[in-house]
């Protein structure tokens, strides 16, 4: 038996804290596919309990009976039963792990999918503002925690209670005197065993604090970003230096916590060697008087072991059905989460969109943490104190016909990136409208309107699979001769099959193994195999070098040619190709014209060309 299984939770964590109706409905709604697998855990845990009673009472009556009668037919049929016993108990353990990992690995199944797919509804807001590992952990340790709440936990409780009972019950029909003499020296084993527990408890607080920074240490510097720095900066020894003290931390706590238990078996078993010891003694002399039986002597010394260890148990039985219940309402948190960003009722597909596009009065401010986040995903005092009441953006309005090119500038923090957030929902504007083909992007499907338009930043993200795997995530039934044409308009078709692997060639962990322009052009390759009428490229060549700009620059046009384009660029030779140039200030729409016509007026525009601010 493990100490930390017999002692779970956390008391300081759920101290004071209930068990809302409204959380035990929620967790029956999950758990209620699996009823009757429920149903039959529960009865095989009750029929193994009452199994578990006859193996004293065939000893006693072999003992009091068969042997003084010298009939060995009996013992022999005493004996058949004593193996059927064993036979079901064995049978009765296979059936119940069948039950719980049916009903454990569904449960796990379902809360993780309806987690995954809640989280992939947030807004991007949501991302924005909530901290990767804790995400993760909702989907791994709370979902495996909720499952306790239905398996383990509830398993536990209805074990323990029911063979308490049943070897209390069992034990006072034979004899009340020894039952009680059992019962006396409970007090000596329960309270050592809840001050240990105790112990555990803080050790693996601390256990799990460290293992924590552990983890975080290694995810920030496993990964590519993480190890170029450690590296350029010659950090390896002190990261060690820290990783060390970090995990020599956990191995002394490991040494403690595995005395402390070692010490909590002995105890267990010191007291179950009183209790027995005082039944046998106690429980002799009462044979030798004649008041009991030597074979109820020799069941009550083998029922007097089955009753600590359930005692024990449910000493700590609110801990376990509050701790487990606590992971089940952090799932809930989650599936509870405001999605600001919704298909409206009767939202209709865009169909066949031209790429008209137009903004009218637009006014755009950030939304309240409250409103898209977690307060217990986020940083510690993310969420505290109140949210900057600014418009980002105001009174926006503009005109893009199908086909046509605009470009965006200004100075950083203009908006020019918050206005291209806008087209494809990732945010909805505070104030205003934004039409594609004449209708409100609030009353099409989001997903339709998505597939309208295509996005090109300036680093662009690949998964950490093949080339091919990437580029099929804009066209998952795309043909090999879709591909081809797809990374020969992005001009990256000759780098690809001069690789080894070809498009089976791993790009590494956030195509780390590409150079930037060669993510640039498959980026911009996927995007053809999208085909969207509408295109934003988001400072697309600004970390590009001359060589790998001229490229990009030769698929974008490519990319470009017929649909509408919305181009946020600092380069003067991008920014002159566009049929107009829009300039935005502090989130208003300041100037609109051609690159000769706004030469022409000498205002913004002119005085960032001037200044060098659009370089060349």
């Amino acid at each position: 038996m493990n100490p930390h299984m017999m002692l779970p939770g956390d008391p300081d964590a759920v101290s004071g804290t209930k068990i809302e109706r409204q959380a035990l409905r929620r967790a029956w709604v999950f758990a209620q596919p699996y009823k009757w697998a429920i149903v039959g855990f529960l009865t095989s845990i009750l029929v193994s309990a009452l199994l578990a009673l006859a193996p004293p009472l065939l000893f006693r009556a072999i003992l009091d009976h068969s042997i003084p009668q010298n009939n060995k037919g009996q013992i022999t049929v005493l004996a058949a039963f004593l193996v059927a016993a064993a036979l079901g108990d064995a049978v009765l353990a296979i059936l119940q792990r069948w039950y719980s990992s049916r009903i454990g690995e569904g449960l796990i199944y379902d809360l993780r999918v309806a987690l995954f797919d809640k989280v992939q509804q947030m807004p991007i807001a949501f991302f924005t503002r909530t901290q990767t590992g804790s995400l993760i952990s909702r989907l791994n340790n709370d979902v495996v925690g909720a499952q306790t709440a239905v398996t383990s936990t509830l398993g536990s409780v209805v074990s323990n209670v029911v063979v308490l009972i049943t070897t209390l019950a069992a034990m006072l029909a034979l004899e009340w005197r020894l039952t009680l003499l059992s019962l006396v020296v409970l007090p000596v084993f329960i309270i050592p065993a809840k001050r240990v527990g105790a112990k555990l408890q803080t050790i693996a607080r601390e256990q799990m604090g460290l293992n924590a920074e552990m983890n975080t240490q290694m995810t920030e510097r496993f990964n590519v970003s993480g190890a170029l720095l450690v590296k350029l900066f010659g950090r390896h020894s002190e990261e060690v230096g820290a990783f060390s003290r970090r995990a020599g931390r956990v191995r002394d706590i490991g040494i403690r916590s595995a005395l402390y238990g070692r010490i909590f078996f002995v105890a267990l078993g010191l007291v179950g060697a009183v209790g027995a010891a005082a039944i046998y003694g106690v429980g002799a002399h009462l044979v030798v008087d004649g008041g009991i039986t030597a074979g109820t002597l020799v069941a009550m010394a083998a029922f007097v072991q089955r009753i600590y260890q359930p005692l024990t148990g449910l000493t700590n039985a609110r801990i376990e059905v509050m701790t487990a219940f606590v992971s089940f309402e952090r799932v809930f948190e989650v599936l509870d989460a405001p999605v600001s960003i919704q298909d409206a009722p009767g939202a209709i597909d865009l169909v066949d969109a031209r790429g008209e596009l137009e903004l009218r009065n637009v006014t755009f401010r950030y939304p309240a943490g409250h409103s898209v986040s977690i307060a217990s995903l986020e940083a510690a005092g993310v969420m505290q104190g109140v949210d900057p009441d600014t418009d980002v953006l105001q009174n926006i309005s503009l005109h893009i016909q199908p086909g046509e090119t605009i470009a965006l500038v200004g100075v950083s923090g203009a908006g020019k990136s918050t206005l291209a957030s806008l087209i494809p929902r990732l945010y909805d504007a505070t104030a205003g409208s934004i039409l594609i083909d004449g209708q409100d992007v609030k009353n099409l499907t989001q997903r339709s309107v998505q597939n309208a338009i295509g996005v090109v930043s300036q680093d662009p993200h690949l998964f950490h699979e093949s080339i091919g795997a990437n580029l099929r995530y804009a066209k998952p039934d795309a043909t090999d001769d879709e591909l081809r044409a797809a990374c020969e308009g992005a001009q990256i078709f000759d780098t690809i099959a001069a690789l080894p692997e070809g498009l089976n060639t791993l790009v590494g962990e956030r195509g780390y193994r590409m150079s930037g322009g060669e993510k640039q052009r498959l980026a911009i390759a996927r995007l053809l195999l999208k085909d969207p009428a509408i295109m934003i490229l988001d400072e697309a060549t600004s970390h590009l070098d001359n060589e790998n700009e001229a490229a990009v620059q030769v698929a974008l046009e490519a990319a470009l040619r017929g649909r509408t384009a919305l181009v946020i660029a600092h380069r003067l030779s991008t920014v002159r190709r566009a049929d107009r140039i829009v300039v935005l200030d502090a989130g208003h729409l300041v100037e609109e014209g051609t690159h000769e016509e706004l030469m022409e007026r000498k205002g913004l525009y002119a005085a960032q060309v001037h200044a060098g601010e659009l370089g060349q």
